[in-house]
């Protein structure tokens, strides 16, 4: 690529570049064959990276890139911590017969257009991490258990949380839409701020 003076070649491992000292406040895409085993970790580096990718175009583990790609009742925490930045689709498939030497699994084109703003307010996502890693924590109780158990709450408080939020206790995280749990992010903020009696109600 050297006689391309449009093209600068970097050597560096992903997860340590500093993408807004790199760019220079400059949009961009992200198109990428990346390393199976590290693909949920780019993926959150890119998408909780301060200066982020317009989009992100990646060849993944086709199981992956369904799960990304899931809907509500089949939401997985790597579901969520995706969707939440942008509309995933899978734009095809790659049999493993295309690579040499052949992987043991297929792989998917996945893509991700990342909305201007998350869907949950900048200020609450770090409440909403706490929240979804708490429900994701024990997948097969229910969100009464797994919240109470990852949040150190009593049971009872918990299920006048998700009341508050209109949803049933007895539901399992995986079944939660994503608006749904941003409903429960603003319950639980609130039930956090009036106890601690500032009045502050969380932003919409």
């Amino acid at each position: 690529m050297a006689p391309y003076a449009n093209v600068k070649t970097i050597h560096g491992d992903i997860l340590n570049l500093d993408l807004d000292g790199l760019l220079h406040d400059q949009d961009f895409v992200v198109v990428a064959n990346i390393p199976y085993y590290i693909s949920s970790a780019i993926m959150r580096h890119l998408l909780e990276a301060e200066h982020k990718p317009a989009a992100m175009v990646l060849t993944v583990q086709k199981e992956v890139a369904q799960r990304v790609c899931a809907a509500a009742g089949k939401l997985s925490l790597l579901a969520l911590s995706v969707q939440v930045f942008g509309k995933p689709e899978m734009a095809g498939t790659i049999p493993a017969g295309s690579f040499y030497p052949a992987p043991d699994v297929d792989s998917a084109v996945l893509r991700v257009d990342l909305y201007p703003e998350p869907l949950i307010p900048i200020e609450d996502l770090e409440t909403f991490f706490k929240l979804a890693h708490a429900g994701f924590g024990q997948k097969r109780k229910t969100l009464r258990n797994s919240l109470s158990a990852g949040l150190n709450w009593p049971a009872v408080q918990i299920e006048a949380l998700l009341e508050n939020a209109g949803i049933a206790a007895q539901r399992r995280a995986e079944s939660l839409s994503l608006s749904e749990w941003k409903a429960l992010t603003r319950a639980y903020l609130q039930e956090v701020f009036a106890r601690s009696g500032t009045g502050f109600t969380p932003g919409e």
